[in-house]
């Protein structure tokens, strides 16, 4: 039997990394992955695969436990978990994207680690060719300010593969991509669509309430109640999970041109003030 040089047993801290290994047919590699991996491919969750702190709390302890023979995880901005993960002594691939270009790149990386690249390209493929649609289906309408943030507190812009995908969606993004901003800041952008998909939060954002405590209420998306929370997953994961935020944005930009789509909550009413929204 010729010997196999791709990896057997991966161990994935990055959810990314789950759904790309799981498009292309290989998440039987996967013996270890994080808890948010079960967010985005919930057959993780069986019971049968080692459960790992993410990322951003890497403990080498816990991969070597693993016994993997390679570790897939984005880098992080703290030393320490680059550190603990190295420390493993396993082969380590690190993920970074910041555009869909780099998304495309992670996906052809991991497929061709594993020894599946056609089928890497044919998801690569799929990718383009639903974003390029749903990009052409818009090309001629208006193009709403629109609002998109990753996190409330502090508020920070969505990175910047979620302007591409807003941008194909049809609408215009205001704010500096992954950038930290004061509610004033988007206040004075006056946007008309405003959309919050939290790290870590799923769909439960309190979208009355941050409208409230930001002062939002006389904005254009606050004033026509074209408010959303679209699920954390479906746009902060870099993966072919994309297409499922693309879907979510393109509803929430333009209704009149797609249906409304799993994963995507709009605003019920906006309060008048803070005391109304305390007594509600």
């Amino acid at each position: 039997m010729p010997y196999s040089h791709t990896p057997r047993r991966i161990a994935c801290l990055q959810p990314s990394a789950t759904v790309i290994l799981d498009a292309i047919g290989e998440l039987g590699r996967v013996v270890a992955c994080t808890r948010y991996c079960a967010d985005v491919v919930p057959e993780v969750a069986d019971g049968s695969r080692v459960i790992l702190a993410d990322s951003w709390t890497a403990d080498s302890a816990q991969i070597v436990a693993a016994q993997p023979d390679l570790v897939i995880a984005a880098v992080p901005y703290q030393e320490k978990a680059v550190s603990e993960i190295l420390k493993a002594g396993a082969r380590f691939l690190g993920l970074a994207p910041k555009t869909l270009a780099d998304i495309y790149t992670d996906i052809a990386t991991i497929a061709g680690a594993v020894g599946a690249m056609e089928r890497g390209d044919g998801v690569i493929a799929a990718m383009q060719r639903r974003i390029g649609e749903v990009r052409a289906r818009t090309a001629a309408t208006a193009r709403p300010r629109v609002w998109c943030e990753e996190w409330g507190k502090p508020l920070i812009a969505s990175q910047r593969w979620v302007v591409e995908l807003v941008e194909a969606a049809g609408g215009d993004f205001v704010g500096t991509p992954g950038r930290q901003a004061s509610a004033d800041d988007v206040r004075g952008l006056d946007p008309e669509v405003i959309i919050a998909a939290w790290c870590g939060a799923g769909d439960r954002v309190p979208l009355e309430k941050i409208i409230v405590e930001r002062g939002w209420q006389q904005t254009a998306a606050a004033l026509s109640g074209r408010v959303f929370c679209i699920r954390d997953e479906f746009l902060n994961t870099p993966a072919p999970t994309l297409l499922q935020g693309l879907e979510a944005l393109a509803f929430a930009i333009h209704p009149e041109l797609f249906p409304g789509t799993k994963g995507i909550r709009q605003i019920t009413r906006v309060p008048a003030s803070t005391a109304e929204n305390s007594t509600a």
